[in-house]
Protein backbone atom coordinates (compact mmCIF):
# COMPACT_ATOMS: atom_id res chain seq x y z
CA UNK A 1 0.00 0.00 0.00
CA UNK A 2 1.79 3.16 -1.25
CA UNK A 3 2.06 5.72 1.53
CA UNK A 4 2.96 9.39 1.98
CA UNK A 5 3.89 11.08 5.26
CA UNK A 6 2.90 14.76 5.45
CA UNK A 7 4.39 16.99 8.16
CA UNK A 8 2.85 20.43 8.65
CA UNK A 9 4.70 22.74 11.07
CA UNK A 10 3.90 26.26 12.25
CA UNK A 11 4.71 28.20 15.46
CA UNK A 12 1.56 27.10 17.26
CA UNK A 13 0.99 23.54 16.04
CA UNK A 14 2.66 20.52 14.47
CA UNK A 15 0.59 17.97 12.54
CA UNK A 16 1.61 14.69 10.97
CA UNK A 17 -0.65 12.81 8.56
CA UNK A 18 -0.22 9.37 7.02
CA UNK A 19 -1.93 9.03 3.63
CA UNK A 20 -2.25 5.72 1.80
CA UNK A 21 -3.73 5.51 -1.72
CA UNK A 22 -5.15 9.00 -1.30
CA UNK A 23 -6.97 8.21 1.97
CA UNK A 24 -5.99 9.66 5.32
CA UNK A 25 -5.12 6.81 7.69
CA UNK A 26 -3.70 8.53 10.74
CA UNK A 27 -3.24 12.06 12.06
CA UNK A 28 -1.20 13.30 15.03
CA UNK A 29 -1.41 16.80 16.48
CA UNK A 30 0.95 18.58 18.87
CA UNK A 31 -0.20 21.93 20.16
CA UNK A 32 1.95 24.56 21.85
CA UNK A 33 1.35 23.01 25.29
CA UNK A 34 2.75 19.67 24.21
CA UNK A 35 1.79 16.42 22.58
CA UNK A 36 2.21 13.14 24.39
CA UNK A 37 4.21 12.01 27.39
CA UNK A 38 3.95 8.33 26.48
CA UNK A 39 7.45 6.86 26.54
CA UNK A 40 8.87 9.54 28.83
CA UNK A 41 10.82 8.32 31.86
CA UNK A 42 10.54 10.14 35.20
CA UNK A 43 12.10 9.88 38.61
CA UNK A 44 8.88 9.96 40.60
CA UNK A 45 7.82 9.80 44.23
CA UNK A 46 5.21 7.40 45.62
CA UNK A 47 2.41 9.55 47.03
CA UNK A 48 -0.08 6.93 48.14
CA UNK A 49 -0.41 3.16 48.19
CA UNK A 50 -3.86 1.58 47.83
CA UNK A 51 -3.62 -2.07 48.95
CA UNK A 52 -7.19 -2.87 47.89
CA UNK A 53 -6.33 -1.97 44.30
CA UNK A 54 -2.78 -3.34 44.52
CA UNK A 55 -1.69 -0.02 43.10
CA UNK A 56 0.17 3.15 43.94
CA UNK A 57 -0.17 6.77 42.87
CA UNK A 58 3.14 8.31 41.86
CA UNK A 59 3.89 12.03 41.52
CA UNK A 60 5.85 12.55 38.29
CA UNK A 61 5.32 16.29 38.00
CA UNK A 62 2.17 16.25 35.84
CA UNK A 63 -1.20 17.74 36.78
CA UNK A 64 -2.36 14.43 38.30
CA UNK A 65 -0.36 11.60 39.91
CA UNK A 66 0.28 8.60 37.68
CA UNK A 67 -1.21 5.15 38.35
CA UNK A 68 1.17 2.23 38.94
CA UNK A 69 -0.27 -1.27 39.35
CA UNK A 70 1.63 -4.05 41.10
CA UNK A 71 1.75 -6.11 37.90
CA UNK A 72 3.63 -3.27 36.19
CA UNK A 73 6.38 -3.24 38.81
CA UNK A 74 9.58 -5.02 37.84
CA UNK A 75 9.72 -8.26 39.91
CA UNK A 76 11.32 -11.68 39.16
CA UNK A 77 9.54 -13.52 36.35
CA UNK A 78 9.80 -16.61 34.16
CA UNK A 79 9.99 -15.74 30.46
CA UNK A 80 8.24 -17.50 27.60
CA UNK A 81 10.37 -18.69 24.73
CA UNK A 82 9.57 -16.36 21.86
CA UNK A 83 6.90 -13.71 21.96
CA UNK A 84 8.36 -11.51 24.66
CA UNK A 85 5.43 -11.98 27.04
CA UNK A 86 6.09 -12.88 30.66
CA UNK A 87 4.57 -15.26 33.15
CA UNK A 88 4.23 -14.31 36.79
CA UNK A 89 6.20 -16.41 39.28
CA UNK A 90 4.56 -14.76 42.24
CA UNK A 91 2.35 -11.81 43.02
CA UNK A 92 3.81 -10.03 46.04
CA UNK A 93 1.69 -7.52 47.91
CA UNK A 94 2.38 -4.01 46.67
CA UNK A 95 3.21 -2.96 50.23
CA UNK A 96 6.24 -5.26 50.08
CA UNK A 97 7.39 -3.60 46.83
CA UNK A 98 6.84 0.11 47.52
CA UNK A 99 6.45 2.54 50.39
CA UNK A 100 5.14 6.09 50.50
CA UNK A 101 7.79 8.71 49.82
CA UNK A 102 9.93 6.26 47.85
CA UNK A 103 11.64 7.53 44.68
CA UNK A 104 11.69 5.27 41.63
CA UNK A 105 12.12 5.35 37.86
CA UNK A 106 8.84 4.98 36.02
CA UNK A 107 7.83 5.20 32.37
CA UNK A 108 4.54 6.47 30.98
CA UNK A 109 2.65 3.72 29.13
CA UNK A 110 -0.56 5.69 28.58
CA UNK A 111 -1.13 9.44 28.54
CA UNK A 112 -3.48 11.09 31.05
CA UNK A 113 -6.94 10.78 29.54
CA UNK A 114 -9.95 12.75 30.77
CA UNK A 115 -9.85 12.56 34.60
CA UNK A 116 -7.40 9.65 34.72
CA UNK A 117 -3.72 10.12 35.45
CA UNK A 118 -0.96 8.60 33.33
CA UNK A 119 -0.55 4.82 33.41
CA UNK A 120 2.96 4.00 34.65
CA UNK A 121 5.35 1.06 34.67
CA UNK A 122 8.79 0.37 36.13
CA UNK A 123 9.44 -2.09 33.29
CA UNK A 124 11.37 0.42 31.22
CA UNK A 125 11.60 0.25 27.42
CA UNK A 126 13.41 2.45 24.89
CA UNK A 127 12.35 2.37 21.25
CA UNK A 128 14.32 2.90 18.07
CA UNK A 129 13.34 2.41 14.43
CA UNK A 130 13.76 -1.37 14.47
CA UNK A 131 14.06 -2.39 18.11
CA UNK A 132 12.76 -1.96 21.64
CA UNK A 133 15.36 -2.20 24.38
CA UNK A 134 14.40 -3.40 27.88
CA UNK A 135 17.24 -2.57 30.32
CA UNK A 136 15.81 -4.72 33.13
CA UNK A 137 15.15 -7.82 31.00
CA UNK A 138 17.42 -10.32 29.25
CA UNK A 139 15.32 -12.07 26.61
CA UNK A 140 15.02 -11.53 22.85
CA UNK A 141 11.55 -11.35 21.32
CA UNK A 142 10.12 -10.85 17.84
CA UNK A 143 7.02 -8.86 16.90
CA UNK A 144 4.06 -11.16 16.36
CA UNK A 145 3.23 -9.21 13.21
CA UNK A 146 6.31 -10.74 11.58
CA UNK A 147 4.81 -14.07 10.55
CA UNK A 148 7.51 -15.59 8.34
CA UNK A 149 9.31 -18.17 10.49
CA UNK A 150 12.59 -17.92 8.56
CA UNK A 151 12.63 -14.16 9.06
CA UNK A 152 11.83 -14.52 12.74
CA UNK A 153 14.72 -16.94 13.16
CA UNK A 154 17.07 -14.64 11.20
CA UNK A 155 16.23 -11.71 13.43
CA UNK A 156 16.56 -13.71 16.62
CA UNK A 157 19.92 -15.08 15.56
CA UNK A 158 21.21 -11.67 14.45
CA UNK A 159 20.19 -9.98 17.69
CA UNK A 160 21.79 -12.69 19.81
CA UNK A 161 24.99 -12.47 17.76
CA UNK A 162 25.15 -8.69 18.15
CA UNK A 163 24.47 -8.90 21.88
CA UNK A 164 27.21 -11.49 22.28
CA UNK A 165 29.75 -9.51 20.24
CA UNK A 166 29.07 -6.30 22.20
CA UNK A 167 28.99 -8.07 25.57
CA UNK A 168 25.51 -6.83 26.50
CA UNK A 169 22.64 -8.73 28.08
CA UNK A 170 19.67 -6.35 28.09
CA UNK A 171 16.44 -7.49 26.50
CA UNK A 172 15.46 -6.69 22.93
CA UNK A 173 12.29 -6.98 20.88
CA UNK A 174 12.42 -6.71 17.10
CA UNK A 175 9.64 -4.37 15.95
CA UNK A 176 7.57 -4.97 12.83
CA UNK A 177 9.76 -2.46 10.95
CA UNK A 178 12.76 -4.79 11.54
CA UNK A 179 11.43 -7.27 8.99
CA UNK A 180 14.10 -7.61 6.25
CA UNK A 181 16.29 -4.98 7.97
CA UNK A 182 20.04 -5.63 7.38
CA UNK A 183 22.09 -6.75 10.36
CA UNK A 184 24.23 -3.59 10.31
CA UNK A 185 21.06 -1.50 10.74
CA UNK A 186 20.10 -3.60 13.75
CA UNK A 187 23.60 -3.17 15.18
CA UNK A 188 23.38 0.62 14.73
CA UNK A 189 20.05 0.68 16.54
CA UNK A 190 21.48 -1.31 19.45
CA UNK A 191 24.46 1.07 19.71
CA UNK A 192 22.05 4.03 19.74
CA UNK A 193 19.90 2.46 22.47
CA UNK A 194 22.99 1.74 24.55
CA UNK A 195 23.98 5.44 24.39
CA UNK A 196 20.47 6.57 25.30
CA UNK A 197 20.28 4.23 28.28
CA UNK A 198 23.69 5.37 29.51
CA UNK A 199 22.50 9.00 29.43
CA UNK A 200 19.27 8.03 31.25
CA UNK A 201 21.21 6.22 33.97
CA UNK A 202 23.66 9.09 34.45
CA UNK A 203 20.90 11.70 34.59
CA UNK A 204 18.86 9.67 37.10
CA UNK A 205 21.87 9.52 39.44
CA UNK A 206 22.44 13.29 39.32
CA UNK A 207 18.86 14.38 40.01
CA UNK A 208 18.50 16.14 43.35
CA UNK A 209 14.85 17.20 43.30
CA UNK A 210 12.05 14.68 42.74
CA UNK A 211 9.89 14.47 40.65
CA UNK A 212 11.94 15.12 37.52
CA UNK A 213 12.06 14.17 33.85
CA UNK A 214 14.87 11.72 33.09
CA UNK A 215 14.16 10.99 29.43
CA UNK A 216 11.86 12.61 26.89
CA UNK A 217 10.70 10.92 23.73
CA UNK A 218 11.47 12.45 20.35
CA UNK A 219 9.40 15.48 19.22
CA UNK A 220 6.26 14.62 17.30
CA UNK A 221 7.64 14.93 13.77
CA UNK A 222 10.75 12.80 14.42
CA UNK A 223 8.79 10.28 16.46
CA UNK A 224 6.27 9.81 13.68
CA UNK A 225 9.04 9.38 11.10
CA UNK A 226 10.41 6.64 13.32
CA UNK A 227 7.02 5.02 13.97
CA UNK A 228 5.23 5.38 10.64
CA UNK A 229 7.87 5.25 7.91
CA UNK A 230 8.13 1.75 6.46
CA UNK A 231 8.64 -0.24 3.30
CA UNK A 232 5.48 1.23 1.74
CA UNK A 233 6.50 4.85 2.36
CA UNK A 234 7.19 6.55 -0.96
CA UNK A 235 7.50 10.20 0.09
CA UNK A 236 7.94 12.33 3.22
CA UNK A 237 6.88 15.97 2.72
CA UNK A 238 7.76 18.68 5.28
CA UNK A 239 6.54 22.26 4.79
CA UNK A 240 8.90 23.90 7.32
CA UNK A 241 12.54 24.32 6.28
CA UNK A 242 14.02 24.12 9.80
CA UNK A 243 12.06 20.94 10.56
CA UNK A 244 13.01 19.54 7.17
CA UNK A 245 16.71 19.93 7.93
CA UNK A 246 16.27 18.27 11.33
CA UNK A 247 14.36 15.31 9.91
CA UNK A 248 16.84 14.96 7.08
CA UNK A 249 19.68 14.68 9.63
CA UNK A 250 17.68 12.12 11.61
CA UNK A 251 16.96 10.03 8.50
CA UNK A 252 20.55 10.28 7.25
CA UNK A 253 21.80 8.91 10.57
CA UNK A 254 19.25 6.23 11.41
CA UNK A 255 17.44 5.20 8.20
CA UNK A 256 19.70 6.38 5.36
CA UNK A 257 17.91 4.21 2.80
CA UNK A 258 14.94 6.61 3.07
CA UNK A 259 16.96 9.82 2.68
CA UNK A 260 15.97 10.41 -0.96
CA UNK A 261 12.29 10.18 -0.02
CA UNK A 262 12.43 13.23 2.27
CA UNK A 263 11.37 16.44 0.50
CA UNK A 264 10.87 20.06 1.50
CA UNK A 265 7.43 21.23 0.33
CA UNK A 266 7.17 24.88 -0.71
CA UNK A 267 4.11 24.77 -2.93
CA UNK A 268 1.60 27.61 -3.04
CA UNK A 269 -1.27 25.49 -1.77
CA UNK A 270 -0.98 24.45 1.90
CA UNK A 271 0.37 20.91 2.21
CA UNK A 272 -2.66 19.46 4.00
CA UNK A 273 -5.09 21.22 1.68
CA UNK A 274 -3.34 19.86 -1.39
CA UNK A 275 -3.85 16.30 -0.13
CA UNK A 276 -7.44 16.96 1.13
CA UNK A 277 -6.34 16.22 4.69
CA UNK A 278 -8.10 19.24 6.20
CA UNK A 279 -11.52 18.03 5.02
CA UNK A 280 -10.80 14.47 6.18
CA UNK A 281 -9.89 15.66 9.67
CA UNK A 282 -13.12 17.66 9.95
CA UNK A 283 -15.17 14.66 8.79
CA UNK A 284 -13.41 12.51 11.40
CA UNK A 285 -15.00 14.67 14.09
CA UNK A 286 -18.50 13.83 12.89
CA UNK A 287 -20.50 10.93 14.30
CA UNK A 288 -21.93 9.86 10.93
CA UNK A 289 -19.79 8.43 8.13
CA UNK A 290 -21.37 7.86 4.72
CA UNK A 291 -20.39 4.70 2.85
CA UNK A 292 -20.09 4.63 -0.92
CA UNK A 293 -23.02 2.25 -1.23
CA UNK A 294 -25.36 4.70 0.49
CA UNK A 295 -25.14 3.04 3.89
CA UNK A 296 -23.60 4.72 6.89
CA UNK A 297 -21.73 4.26 10.17
CA UNK A 298 -22.62 6.02 13.40
CA UNK A 299 -19.63 6.14 15.75
CA UNK A 300 -20.17 7.34 19.30
CA UNK A 301 -17.50 7.67 21.98
CA UNK A 302 -18.36 7.28 25.67
CA UNK A 303 -16.26 6.94 28.81
CA UNK A 304 -16.75 3.17 28.93
CA UNK A 305 -16.67 2.13 25.27
CA UNK A 306 -17.01 3.00 21.61
CA UNK A 307 -20.19 1.99 19.80
CA UNK A 308 -20.42 1.59 16.02
CA UNK A 309 -23.84 1.22 14.40
CA UNK A 310 -24.12 0.09 10.76
CA UNK A 311 -27.13 1.27 8.71
CA UNK A 312 -28.23 0.53 5.15
CA UNK A 313 -29.39 4.11 4.52
CA UNK A 314 -30.52 4.53 0.92
CA UNK A 315 -28.75 1.43 -0.37
CA UNK A 316 -31.35 -0.99 -1.79
CA UNK A 317 -29.02 -3.63 -3.20
CA UNK A 318 -29.43 -5.70 -6.32
CA UNK A 319 -31.53 -8.82 -5.81
CA UNK A 320 -32.81 -9.16 -2.25
CA UNK A 321 -32.61 -7.68 1.21
CA UNK A 322 -30.07 -10.24 2.46
CA UNK A 323 -27.70 -9.24 -0.34
CA UNK A 324 -28.19 -5.57 0.54
CA UNK A 325 -27.38 -6.26 4.19
CA UNK A 326 -24.33 -8.38 3.32
CA UNK A 327 -22.83 -5.84 0.92
CA UNK A 328 -23.39 -2.96 3.36
CA UNK A 329 -21.83 -4.94 6.22
CA UNK A 330 -18.83 -5.88 4.06
CA UNK A 331 -18.21 -2.25 3.16
CA UNK A 332 -18.62 -1.25 6.82
CA UNK A 333 -16.18 -3.95 7.96
CA UNK A 334 -13.53 -2.57 5.62
CA UNK A 335 -14.14 1.03 6.74
CA UNK A 336 -14.40 0.65 10.52
CA UNK A 337 -10.71 -0.10 11.36
CA UNK A 338 -9.58 2.90 9.31
CA UNK A 339 -12.03 5.15 11.13
CA UNK A 340 -10.89 3.86 14.52
CA UNK A 341 -7.26 4.48 13.57
CA UNK A 342 -7.96 7.92 12.09
CA UNK A 343 -9.96 9.01 15.15
CA UNK A 344 -7.54 7.22 17.49
CA UNK A 345 -10.38 5.51 19.30
CA UNK A 346 -9.39 2.79 21.74
CA UNK A 347 -10.65 0.61 24.55
CA UNK A 348 -13.68 -1.66 24.16
CA UNK A 349 -15.46 -1.26 20.81
CA UNK A 350 -18.88 -2.79 20.10
CA UNK A 351 -20.04 -3.02 16.47
CA UNK A 352 -23.71 -3.50 15.67
CA UNK A 353 -23.73 -4.88 12.13
CA UNK A 354 -27.06 -5.25 10.37
CA UNK A 355 -28.54 -8.66 11.20
CA UNK A 356 -27.56 -11.42 8.76
CA UNK A 357 -29.29 -14.77 8.42
CA UNK A 358 -26.57 -16.66 6.54
CA UNK A 359 -23.69 -17.83 8.85
CA UNK A 360 -21.34 -17.71 5.84
CA UNK A 361 -22.08 -14.01 5.46
CA UNK A 362 -21.18 -13.49 9.10
CA UNK A 363 -17.90 -15.33 8.60
CA UNK A 364 -16.98 -13.23 5.55
CA UNK A 365 -17.83 -9.95 7.30
CA UNK A 366 -15.71 -10.95 10.30
CA UNK A 367 -12.81 -11.89 8.01
CA UNK A 368 -13.11 -8.52 6.20
CA UNK A 369 -12.96 -6.73 9.55
CA UNK A 370 -9.87 -8.71 10.60
CA UNK A 371 -8.14 -8.08 7.28
CA UNK A 372 -8.78 -4.33 7.46
CA UNK A 373 -7.46 -4.25 11.04
CA UNK A 374 -4.16 -5.78 9.94
CA UNK A 375 -3.07 -2.38 8.56
CA UNK A 376 -3.41 -0.81 12.02
CA UNK A 377 -0.06 -0.80 13.89
CA UNK A 378 -1.89 -0.51 17.22
CA UNK A 379 -2.69 -3.83 18.85
CA UNK A 380 -6.30 -4.93 18.24
CA UNK A 381 -8.32 -7.99 19.21
CA UNK A 382 -11.55 -9.04 17.52
CA UNK A 383 -14.15 -11.46 18.91
CA UNK A 384 -16.77 -13.27 16.82
CA UNK A 385 -20.46 -12.48 16.58
CA UNK A 386 -22.30 -12.73 19.90
CA UNK A 387 -25.75 -14.25 20.38
CA UNK A 388 -27.14 -10.73 19.97
CA UNK A 389 -25.38 -10.26 16.64
CA UNK A 390 -22.77 -7.84 18.03
CA UNK A 391 -19.03 -7.93 17.39
CA UNK A 392 -16.76 -6.90 20.22
CA UNK A 393 -13.21 -5.76 19.64
CA UNK A 394 -10.55 -3.91 21.56
CA UNK A 395 -7.88 -1.44 20.46
CA UNK A 396 -5.02 -0.34 22.67
CA UNK A 397 -5.50 3.21 23.90
CA UNK A 398 -2.35 5.21 24.67
CA UNK A 399 -3.38 8.83 24.13
CA UNK A 400 -6.42 11.05 23.72
CA UNK A 401 -8.67 10.59 20.73
CA UNK A 402 -8.76 13.10 17.89
CA UNK A 403 -12.03 14.53 19.22
CA UNK A 404 -10.58 14.92 22.72
CA UNK A 405 -7.57 16.79 21.30
CA UNK A 406 -9.54 19.11 19.02
CA UNK A 407 -12.88 19.54 20.79
CA UNK A 408 -14.42 20.34 24.17
CA UNK A 409 -17.82 19.38 25.62
CA UNK A 410 -20.67 21.50 24.26
CA UNK A 411 -21.53 24.38 26.61
CA UNK A 412 -25.23 24.04 25.72
CA UNK A 413 -25.63 20.34 26.47
CA UNK A 414 -22.65 19.70 28.80
CA UNK A 415 -21.37 17.04 26.44
CA UNK A 416 -24.60 15.00 26.49
CA UNK A 417 -25.32 15.63 22.83
CA UNK A 418 -28.92 16.72 23.54
CA UNK A 419 -30.66 19.84 24.88
CA UNK A 420 -34.10 20.42 26.35
CA UNK A 421 -36.75 21.43 23.84
CA UNK A 422 -38.55 24.74 24.17
CA UNK A 423 -41.73 22.81 25.01
CA UNK A 424 -40.05 20.93 27.87
CA UNK A 425 -38.50 24.13 29.20
CA UNK A 426 -41.89 25.88 29.13
CA UNK A 427 -43.41 23.04 31.14
CA UNK A 428 -40.57 23.45 33.66
CA UNK A 429 -41.20 27.20 33.82
CA UNK A 430 -44.95 26.81 34.46
CA UNK A 431 -44.39 24.07 37.05
CA UNK A 432 -41.71 26.05 38.88
CA UNK A 433 -43.85 29.18 38.84
CA UNK A 434 -46.81 27.34 40.40
CA UNK A 435 -44.62 25.67 43.03
CA UNK A 436 -42.93 28.94 44.00
CA UNK A 437 -46.30 30.67 44.38
CA UNK A 438 -47.66 27.85 46.54
CA UNK A 439 -44.55 27.89 48.75
CA UNK A 440 -44.82 31.65 49.29
CA UNK A 441 -48.52 31.34 50.11
CA UNK A 442 -47.75 28.70 52.76
CA UNK A 443 -45.10 31.02 54.25
CA UNK A 444 -47.45 34.03 54.09
CA UNK A 445 -44.86 36.25 52.48
CA UNK A 446 -43.19 37.36 49.31
CA UNK A 447 -45.61 39.78 47.68
CA UNK A 448 -44.96 41.05 44.19
CA UNK A 449 -45.16 40.07 40.54
CA UNK A 450 -43.12 37.52 38.61
CA UNK A 451 -40.52 38.06 35.89
CA UNK A 452 -39.52 35.10 33.69
CA UNK A 453 -36.13 35.25 31.95
CA UNK A 454 -35.47 32.68 29.23
CA UNK A 455 -34.20 32.13 25.69
CA UNK A 456 -36.04 33.57 22.71
CA UNK A 457 -37.46 30.17 21.71
CA UNK A 458 -38.97 29.66 25.18
CA UNK A 459 -40.36 33.20 25.32
CA UNK A 460 -41.94 32.77 21.87
CA UNK A 461 -43.66 29.58 23.00
CA UNK A 462 -44.92 31.16 26.24
CA UNK A 463 -46.47 33.95 24.16
CA UNK A 464 -47.96 31.55 21.61
CA UNK A 465 -48.65 27.84 22.21
CA UNK A 466 -48.53 28.10 26.02
CA UNK A 467 -50.06 31.56 26.34
CA UNK A 468 -53.38 30.15 27.60
CA UNK A 469 -51.63 28.12 30.36
CA UNK A 470 -49.61 31.15 31.44
CA UNK A 471 -52.68 33.41 31.52
CA UNK A 472 -54.69 30.92 33.58
CA UNK A 473 -51.81 30.53 36.05
CA UNK A 474 -51.39 34.31 36.32
CA UNK A 475 -55.10 34.73 37.08
CA UNK A 476 -55.01 31.95 39.67
CA UNK A 477 -52.05 33.56 41.45
CA UNK A 478 -53.55 37.06 41.03
CA UNK A 479 -50.11 38.24 40.03
CA UNK A 480 -48.81 39.68 36.82
CA UNK A 481 -46.25 37.56 34.98
CA UNK A 482 -43.81 39.35 32.71
CA UNK A 483 -41.41 37.74 30.24
CA UNK A 484 -37.94 38.84 29.16
CA UNK A 485 -35.65 37.41 26.49
CA UNK A 486 -32.10 36.66 27.67
CA UNK A 487 -29.97 36.13 24.51
CA UNK A 488 -27.00 34.80 26.50
CA UNK A 489 -28.98 32.00 28.18
CA UNK A 490 -28.33 28.43 27.07
CA UNK A 491 -31.05 26.10 25.81
CA UNK A 492 -33.11 24.90 28.78
CA UNK A 493 -31.89 27.69 31.07
CA UNK A 494 -34.38 30.08 32.72
CA UNK A 495 -34.88 32.20 35.86
CA UNK A 496 -38.03 33.19 37.72
CA UNK A 497 -37.70 36.37 39.82
CA UNK A 498 -40.17 37.85 42.25
CA UNK A 499 -40.18 41.59 41.57
CA UNK A 500 -41.51 44.21 43.99
CA UNK A 501 -43.37 47.11 42.38
CA UNK A 502 -42.94 46.06 38.77
CA UNK A 503 -43.71 49.02 36.52
CA UNK A 504 -47.18 48.61 35.02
Amino acid sequence: MAEELLINVNPFETRVALVAHGLLQEVHIARAEGYSVTGNIYLGRVERIVPGMQAAFVDIGLARPGFLHARDIDVPRILTADDGETKEVNKPDIRSLLHEGQSLLVQVEKDPISTKGARLSTQLALASKYLVMMPNETHVGISQRIEDEDERERLRSSLNDIRSSRGIDFGLIARTAAERAPEDHLASDIALLERIWQRVSERAEKIEQVPAVVYEELPLHSRMVRELVGLETETIFIDDEHTYRGIRRYVDEFIPSYAERVHFYDGRRPLFERHSVEDEVLRALEAKILLRSGGSLIIEQTEAMISVDVNTGGFLGGHNFEETVFRTNMEAAAAIPRQLRLRNLGGIIVIDFIDMVDPEHQRQVLRALEKAAEADPVRTRIEGFSALGLVQMSRKRTRESLAQVMCAPCANCNGQGIVRTAESTCVDVLRTLAQDYQARCNQKGGKGDYLIRATEAVVDRLLDEDAEHLTTLSQTMQREVRIQVEPNYLEGQFDIVLVQNVAR
